[in-house]
């Protein structure tokens, strides 16, 4: 486990991570949007600003999602091909491309995301909880020019 964290302190990437508690969601919203759909969005528009502060937004840039059935997964590229055709934040087509890749192909980039997710989940559902990933997540995400990562590099919701 050390040399697993000593791995993802060393590795070069931006975390950009959203977390949508179901429990608030139903709450607040009488007919809430479906909570993978809005983590979704919420997602591809900080990637976005993220692509654009570094002059990359006309870029093609592949996402690859994981497969989860195939309902779910035509859902999932339904709700994909409108946030990016333009009904999104920004009002305007985003240059992605969804990949949906099998748990078995063993990807790297998805490895990452499942070591992520639950401990980024936690430390807002669960602030009171220690969690020895956080320390080297806190220093991953993606910052405004100010440092503040709330509303960039984590998006939390509601």
């Amino acid at each position: 486990m050390n040399r697993l964290t000593e791995i993802i302190d060393l590795a070069d990437f931006y975390l950009i991570a959203v977390v949508i508690d179901k429990r608030k969601l139903k709450k607040r919203y009488t007919n809430p949007a479906h909570p993978y759909h809005l983590a979704l969005e919420f997602g591809l528009e900080r990637i976005y600003r993220l692509l654009k502060e570094n002059g990359q937004d006309d870029a093609l840039t592949y996402l690859v999602c994981e497969a989860r059935g195939a309902k779910e997964d035509a859902e999932l590229e339904l709700e994909f091909r409108r946030i990016r055709d333009g009904d999104n934040y920004f009002k305007r087509p985003l240059p992605f491309d969804l990949i949906m890749a099998d748990k078995k192909t063993n990807s790297e980039g998805l490895q990452l995301a499942d070591l992520t997710a639950r401990p980024v989940g936690l430390t807002v559902l669960k602030p009171g909880q220690v969690n020895r990933a956080t320390e080297v997540l806190e220093n991953k995400f993606y910052r405004d020019k100010a440092g503040n990562k709330m509303g960039m590099g984590l998006k939390v919701f509601p």
